[in-house]
């Protein structure tokens, strides 16, 4: 009977009690969720099918109830064997979510190595794992400040 859009009990749970600085990865489904994650980070596995659900569907209902400072992509080096040669399409797709929900920075990548190492501090508390299946999809949101 909650009255927000996120109703995933785990992943609620693990908000809750996530601060400042903390950090929680939404993966796609290519991401090697289980080896790359921080020592304090919880998993949660919601690939259903191929495809369901999305990064950008768990990307909308985080930022409806937490403040994040900052969302970082994994940033593309040009030699890497699937590079891309402009953003990945599934950007636009975050920018379009960021935008309606009024959030006022834009999406800061990565590099994809430091990315991993990124996520595997201790203040990764959360790893969502999707079904995504676009490349380049990974999302490492930093958790703001409640101010009212």
């Amino acid at each position: 009977m909650l009255k927000t859009s996120l109703l995933h009990p785990q992943i609620l749970q693990a908000i809750s009690r996530a601060g400042h600085h903390a950090k929680i990865l939404i993966a796609d489904g290519n991401y090697p969720a289980s080896s790359k994650k921080g020592p304090n980070a919880e998993l949660v596995s919601l690939q259903l099918t191929p495809g369901v659900p999305t990064v950008a569907q768990v990307l909308r209902p985080l930022l409806e109830i937490l403040p994040i400072d900052h969302i970082h992509t994994m940033g593309i080096d040009p030699s890497d064997e699937y590079a891309l040669k402009a953003d990945p399409v599934v950007w636009a797709e975050y920018r379009s979510i960021m935008k309606d929900l009024a959030f006022k920075r834009d999406l800061e990548p990565i590099m994809k190595w430091e990315f991993y190492e990124s996520v595997m501090s201790d203040d990764h508390v959360l790893t969502i794992q999707t079904a995504d299946q676009a490349t380049w999809a990974n999302l490492l949101l930093v958790v703001g400040v409640r101010t009212s």
